[in-house]
């Protein structure tokens, strides 16, 4: 059995949803759901005796400790964290509270935990921290990429609190001995993706007609990960990572977000083509494309090298660029009704119209 943190958020839900299509292995899911957590991404198992959904905060240590102890996983993969940038400008507070608060109390939980725990069992136990590219920095436009031992300068309160949660989390390896794995990850989309974010954003603004802004000029350069090869390198890290380490799991696609929008609009364009305008012709959602003022401190290039990854257990991403927005594009063509919950605000009455009046730690869903 295995604790995920934040399972319910997007790429916490897929690496559920992905955990239990690979492995008999149980979940316990702890997640608090803000308004980026969505039961509805974790519907397809909301039945399956393997998933214990368990509502709550990463930092109330008594409730962490009781499922520790409840139910003695043999590791923890941590999602849970606030993880939106303009989020962060706006109101930082949220993020060193969740990020770097709600690590240390969860790290104090484990410990305690892992302290009990026979010494074969401990030996084995691991604690594996989801991080993310944006700690390192911006990288210059012909700078080599980000590896596991670039300084860390982050530029946003978003980036600033995750790499403050990823050198506890390296504390608590070098003075306690716990048995740590941190993986740094670049740019996810596909499935299940909040709509704040760039690539759903621009799909939904698309189809609703709405303009689809790129910030200052669009030479923003991120490296893409579907999300789907991210999960496959966390298994793989979990499972065979040297306790300790750090692995940067990157896409090896870098794109600009100008390239990103256009890319969008003509996978729309092919699959979900607009309807013909007053002058008879079918024309491109790109053509809702609008540039709007950058928001402060917005990085210029990430870029992942993920030969580590690959050199020590064996990982690549499965998935190119056009095909995971292939698969990404037909994903939210076919879930409507997922959109449409999200936009209304409809998700967050999810569980309450599913589980009102259980108990989802003794009844399982």
């Amino acid at each position: 059995m295995i604790l995920v943190t934040g399972g319910a958020g997007f790429i916490g839900s897929n690496f559920v949803l992905d955990w239990l299509a690979q492995s008999d292995e149980s979940v316990i899911n702890l997640d608090k759901l803000t308004y980026a957590g969505n039961l509805d991404n974790l519907s397809t198992i909301a039945n399956d005796s393997r998933h214990i959904f368990v509502r709550g905060d990463i930092g109330d240590t008594a409730l962490v400790g009781s499922l520790l102890a409840e139910y003695r996983p043999r590791a923890v993969v941590h999602f849970a964290a606030e993880s939106h940038v303009d989020r962060s400008i706006l109101g930082p507070a949220a993020f060193i509270e969740t990020n770097v608060t709600g690590t240390f109390k969860l790290l104090e939980a484990v410990r305690a935990y892992w302290n009990s725990l026979p010494a074969t069992e401990g030996s084995s136990f691991r604690f594996l921290h989801v991080s993310t590219d944006e700690v390192y920095g911006s990288l210059e436009p012909d700078a080599p990429p980000f590896t596991e031992t670039t300084a860390y300068a982050p530029n946003s309160p978003y980036s600033a609190s995750k790499a403050a949660s990823d050198h506890l989390v390296r504390s608590y390896h070098h003075t306690y001995g716990l048995p740590v794995l941190t993986t740094n990850c670049s740019n996810n989309y596909g499935p299940y993706h909040f709509p704040e974010k760039l690539i759903p954003l621009i799909l939904t603004n698309a189809r609703a007609g709405k303009a689809l802004p790129v910030y200052g000029d669009g030479q923003q350069v991120r490296d893409w990960l579907y999300v789907g090869d991210h999960c496959a390198a966390i298994r793989r890290v979990l499972a065979d990572g040297r306790v300790g380490e750090v692995y940067n799991v990157g896409g090896w696609n870098e794109k600009t977000n100008l390239d990103v929008v256009r890319s969008l609009c003509t996978m729309l364009d092919l699959l979900d083509p607009k309807q013909p305008g007053m002058d008879g012709a079918v024309h491109s959602y790109a053509e809702q494309i609008t540039f709007v003022e950058d928001r402060p401190g917005h990085d210029r290039r990430y870029a992942i090298d993920a030969r580590k990854l690959e050199r020590e257990l064996g990982w690549r991403p499965a998935e190119t660029f056009e095909t995971g927005i292939e698969k990404t594009v037909r994903w939210y063509l076919a879930n409507e009704e997922w959109v449409r919950n999200v936009q209304s605000g409809d998700y967050q009455n999810w569980l309450e119209k599913n589980y009102a009046g259980r108990d989802q730690r003794k009844e399982r869903p």
